[in-house]
């Protein structure tokens, strides 16, 4: 089952493609689409001549980036690993990355040739001011992260003018499921805006954790189905990540995980019009862990360069430096040279399941270099 061969940066470019190819059937309906999605069909190959110019120095350029651009969130999901670790708050946010700091790394990871760039946070869509700046960024595609509750009209007409800027509603299930984990009219909410999207024209994704609570309803077809009448045209599958003691049950285990991903494979030949990406079972399948800039990286809301979300540790700021050397900087390259990314573990997250070993060698470096 998962030890068949998965190439995740070729699924993810035949996905993008698909998507022109519908988006160019429904021009004479909603002809911004299908030239936003032509363009950005030619951005992505101009984006790969350049990290292979880069592979040819020597230097891997990962397609994705995530950026955190705020720690701040109006919602207290259970389970949620950045209050967990400290990420996010309802505190006002002190001496995070400003408007211009994240256009330079925007503009940055459009000459090393980054395609994608997925905001979260917190919740991005309180920060209104980077939101409007990638939009500024056509040729690269924004995977907005969002809850859902605070996409008003004004922001919609962001959206709607701007297609490089991809709503990507996290949702938990049908109704009760997505409260239960959210809060009380969360669900109403997020369905209410993903309507609107529709009216418009404008496609959208869907984020999902996986829970043992939810899983066989959010691979349904009842479920997805009801996705894809609204518009929606990408799912994003995360398994759950326990950063308590208390949430260790909600984690999927071995089989959880096979279920998943025979359910994932089978999707992607009933539903060819969506994409569907499942992390870490589309990792796993790909050669192992594909964080500290083996396939993405992960800038926090301070600046800090860190190999993803789940694994909050950095050793350099791109405050003083660029996108290009934090893909260089020491932890980096030790998790990629070291083999930590390839092991095998127990659990959902490589780096998660091992920080003992990435906070060794975190202190390795820095006593490197002192």
């Amino acid at each position: 089952m998962m030890n068949e061969t998965f190439d995740l940066e070729q699924y993810v470019a035949d996905g993008v493609k698909q998507v022109v190819k519908d988006a160019v059937r429904a021009t004479l309906k909603d002809p911004r689409e299908a030239r936003f999605m032509a363009g950005f069909a030619l951005a992505t190959q101009r984006a790969e001549k350049r990290r292979a110019v880069y592979a040819r120095q020597g230097e891997h350029i990962p397609t994705f980036l995530i950026a955190s651009i705020t720690s701040s969130c109006n919602l207290h999901c259970a389970g949620c690993y950045s209050r967990a670790n400290a990420a996010c708050t309802d505190e006002a946010p002190v001496a995070q990355l400003s408007e211009e700091e994240w256009g330079r790394i925007f503009t940055e990871a459009d000459e090393l040739g980054i395609s994608f760039i997925l905001l979260a946070g917190g919740e991005p869509m309180l920060r209104p001011d980077v939101i409007r700046e990638a939009a500024k960024h056509h040729d690269i595609l924004f995977p907005v992260f969002t809850n859902g509750t605070l996409f008003g009209d004004s922001y919609l007409d962001v959206f709607d003018g701007n297609r490089n800027l991809l709503p990507i509603y996290s949702i938990e299930g049908i109704g009760e499921a997505t409260d239960e984990r959210r809060g009380e009219g969360v669900y109403d909410m997020v369905m209410g805006s993903m309507k609107k999207l529709h009216d418009r024209g404008m496609i959208f994704g869907a984020s999902i954790t996986v829970t043992t609570e939810n899983m066989k309803e959010v691979y349904s077809r009842e479920f997805l189905d009801q996705l894809a009448g609204y518009g929606c045209k990408a799912v994003i599958y995360v398994e759950f990540v326990p950063v308590t003691d208390e949430s260790t049950e909600l984690a999927p285990g071995e089989p959880e995980r096979a279920y998943m991903w025979d359910r994932v494979q089978a999707l992607r030949q009933e539903m060819p019009e969506m994409v569907f990406v499942s992390f870490p079972g589309d990792e796993k399948s790909s050669g192992g862990c594909v964080a500290a800039g083996r396939g993405f990286f992960h800038i926090n809301s301070h600046g800090g360069a860190e190999p993803c979300p789940f694994s909050p540790y950095s050793d350099i700021n791109v405050k003083s430096t660029s996108v290009r050397e934090a893909l260089k900087s020491p932890l980096f390259r030790a998790l990629r040279d070291g083999g930590l990314l390839l092991d095998d573990h127990v659990g959902g997250c490589t780096l998660h399941a091992k920080r003992a070993e990435v906070e060794a060698l975190l202190k390795a470096e820095a006593a490197r270099a002192e």
